[in-house]
């Protein structure tokens, strides 16, 4: 087998293995179902991968391939998907939100107070 090849091979089964612990239900979770409030956990997945290989010098050709391969995987755990009857909440973790995220998150609130006050107005 040719140094390129055994290197690919080498490439294949580092990602294969990082394919399997980082799939879709590392960043959307199974749902977890407590009474009647359903809970859908969110994370974020980051990756870090590394391969190299050279010929060695040696006397026997067919021992002359030498390399490694590397990765990793972070998973933190950034929000949660709350969901009761109707109402959908999205609950973050991060401590230090942006105004933006901030001002997307309060959203639902508002548009649910103001859709309060236009039914109180209609009812009187």
């Amino acid at each position: 087998m040719s140094s390129e090849k055994k290197l690919e091979n080498l490439v294949d089964v580092a990602m294969q293995k990082l394919r399997q612990i980082a799939d879709g239900e590392t960043v959307v979770g199974k749902p977890i179902v407590v009474g009647n409030t359903t809970i859908i956990p969110i994370s974020a997945v980051k990756i870090g991968f590394a391969t190299g290989g050279s010929d060695l010098p040696t006397k026997n050709p067919k021992d002359q391939f030498g390399g490694g391969t590397g990765g990793g995987v972070k998973i933190d755990p950034i929000a949660f998907i709350t969901i009761t009857g109707d109402d959908v909440k999205l609950l973050q973790m991060t401590v230090n939100q942006s105004s933006s995220n901030a001002i997307v998150n309060m959203v639902p609130d508002v548009i649910d107070k103001i859709t309060d006050m236009i039914n109180k107005k209609g009812e009187n």
